[in-house]
């Protein structure tokens, strides 16, 4: 087998999609003081599709889910209590 394709493999295995649950995912966005306007904007993505992501009622599609869960890891780092003891698990 090719290097290359399983180096592709891997990417896609390591892939981080683990979301937080809803409550936790607005708890960190508040603890740094932003709206969902502000985070919306920066993902190209209108507001009422970011409170879905938000609220769980939709995932973000691939090219926003793994930006979503880094800026959602960056938060629980700066605002700890804000997770509410949810951890990220690391990459596989």
């Amino acid at each position: 087998m090719s290097s290359d394709l399983i180096h592709a493999v891997e990417a896609l295995v390591a892939r981080p999609d683990e979301l937080p649950p809803p409550e936790v995912r607005a708890r960190l966005r508040k603890a740094d003081g932003l709206t969902q306007e502000e985070v919306a904007s920066v993902f190209g993505v209108t507001r009422v599709a970011f409170n879905r992501w938000e609220v769980g009622a939709a995932k973000p599609r691939r090219r926003h889910l793994e930006a979503y869960v880094h800026l959602l890891k960056g938060w629980a780092a700066k605002h700890p209590h804000a997770a509410d003891g949810f951890k990220f698990t690391e990459a596989r």
